[in-house]
């Protein structure tokens, strides 16, 4: 298999060839068995709801990781899956338990959540694993709300804690002290911010379970921050990397397989596809990830449609390729089928990958940063409505007495998404063929080849009636 390395211009963001600069940020892992509310505590320290919490044990799988701001002190905070006493180290759970030691060991801070109330068997034997790690451990006891159960948590202190913080998760009882107890154990010496560069491209890693999403992910990031298994459902929680490729700094929103809605039975799976689904709003370009063997179905579509209405760019991600037998044209074969079955996507690149070897990566992200400029580019004013002037000479309105309209002017409102608004005399005599027409021209003439744009049409001051009509985005 070929690794993706620095050599392939692909660079982990905290990887030893980045330039000299600040120090990366303090990292503050959540650790603890099954269902002892370390989701909770995340959520309540982020100041939002990030992570997935359900009654249901083992709901976290992947480590969770966001940066969040405690007493004006930036920092990484990592919710890590619950440690479970008895697992299969081939079996999902033990993928889960192999992860949460590995974010345990490179953490700067552990919170080690316990839950008031009897110890169990799996909190003795997690306490024994994080003895090396003393040092850095702050040990908490959840669920104490109003007191409950305080006084059989100071019982703990018999496993040689030097101190204990009771605190609410759910309620946010004593949140202020164990706030102050983290940024009293970390060094911030040397952190700060980088010099300013441009943005990070945000790329959504989208599609049905067991398609290569979080193979990509790593391969990407350079890490195995995703747990890889063959087991649908395994990503739940949406799990973020950061990495670089000539020069330009990414991130990365691995997200939930999304199946159809008659297939999704659990609470659980039903809050990681919602998670996933708004992993579009927040960012710049969606990678459907294809399994080239199956192909092009449905649900991509419906997926391609959702990113294309919010405007943000889409690149087809034709995983797997490496298993497509190799016959002439196969890839042509390909293209033409999804173009046949999605012909308003006619815009979307189709790119074929390989997760396993990294074949296409390089093609694949170049894609992205030249649909990265097209999504932040601003065309000025004059320059639109002199290509509008030849467009409407070209493909005049229609003259009929119902269908007649006149198209004063048009302006650029938005970049990222990327929004026209069109004036003319009556709006509701402009024809959906009219519009597309002007999307159209739009992505040919002005730089837009790669992206929906949104084109709305809109009364001109002059009229009085004729209201205001919004066309969509394609």
């Amino acid at each position: 298999m070929k690794e993706y390395s620095n050599e392939d211009s692909v660079e982990n963001s905290a990887g030893k060839d980045s330039a000299p600069g600040p120090r990366a940020l303090p990292v503050v892992a959540l650790a603890g068995r099954p269902n002892v509310g370390k989701s909770t505590l995340f959520n309540r320290l982020l100041g939002k709801r990030r992570a997935i919490t359900d009654p249901t044990p083992g709901v976290t799988r992947d480590p969770v990781e966001a940066g969040a701001v405690i007493l004006g002190k930036a920092l990484r905070l990592v919710d890590t899956g619950g440690f479970r006493l008895e697992w299969d180290a081939a079996a999902l759970d033990g993928l889960v338990v192999e992860k949460t030691l590995k974010t345990v060991e490179s953490a700067d801070l552990v919170i080690l959540v316990l839950e008031a109330g009897e110890l169990t068997a799996e909190d003795e034997e997690f306490i024994r694993l994080l003895r090396p790690y003393r040092g850095k451990l702050v040990t908490v006891v959840n669920k104490t709300e109003g007191g409950r159960r305080a006084d059989d948590a100071w019982n703990l202190l018999s496993f040689g804690f030097d101190k204990l913080y009771m605190i609410s998760a759910e309620h946010g009882d004593h949140i202020e002290e164990l706030e102050k107890a983290i940024v009293e154990s970390l060094d911030f010496s040397g952190t700060g911010e980088a010099e300013e560069e441009a943005r990070p491209v945000r790329i959504a890693l989208l599609g049905k379970p067991n398609t290569g999403k979080s193979s990509l992910s790593n391969l990407l990031t350079s890490s195995s921050a995703s747990i890889i298994s063959d087991i649908p459902g395994t990503t739940r929680d949406v799990v973020e990397g950061s990495f670089s490729w000539k020069g330009r700094a990414f991130e990365v929103l691995d997200t939930a397989g999304i199946r159809r809605k008659s297939k999704v039975t659990e609470n659980i799976e039903y809050y990681s596809v919602n998670r996933a689904i708004k992993t579009i709003d927040s960012a710049d370009i969606v990678f459907l990830v294809i399994d080239a063997e199956e192909g092009f179905s449905d649900q991509d579509k419906k997926i391609a449609a959702l990113a294309s209405e919010r405007g943000r760019g889409i690149i087809l991600v034709l995983n797997k390729w490496d298993l497509v037998p190799r016959v002439k044209n196969a890839f042509t074969a390909v293209q033409d089928r999804i173009r046949f079955l999605f012909g308003q996507m006619e815009f979307a690149p189709i790119v074929p990958v390989s997760a396993l070897d990294g074949s296409g990566v390089d093609r694949l992200l170049d894609t992205a940063v030249r649909m990265f400029s097209q999504l932040v580019l601003k065309v000025e004013t004059a320059k639109l409505n002199q290509a509008l002037r030849h467009w409407l000479a070209e493909n005049p309105p229609p003259s009929g007495p119902q269908t007649r309209f006149s198209v004063k002017y048009a302006v650029q409102t938005s970049e990222n998404p990327v929004t026209f608004i069109f004036f003319v005399s009556r709006p509701r005599a402009v024809s959906e063929a009219y519009v597309t027409y002007l999307k159209n021209r739009i992505r040919r003439d002005l730089g837009f080849s790669l992206i929906p744009v949104g084109v709305e049409i809109r009364a001109s001051r002059s009229e009085r009636s004729g209201g205001r009509r919004g066309s969509g985005r394609g």
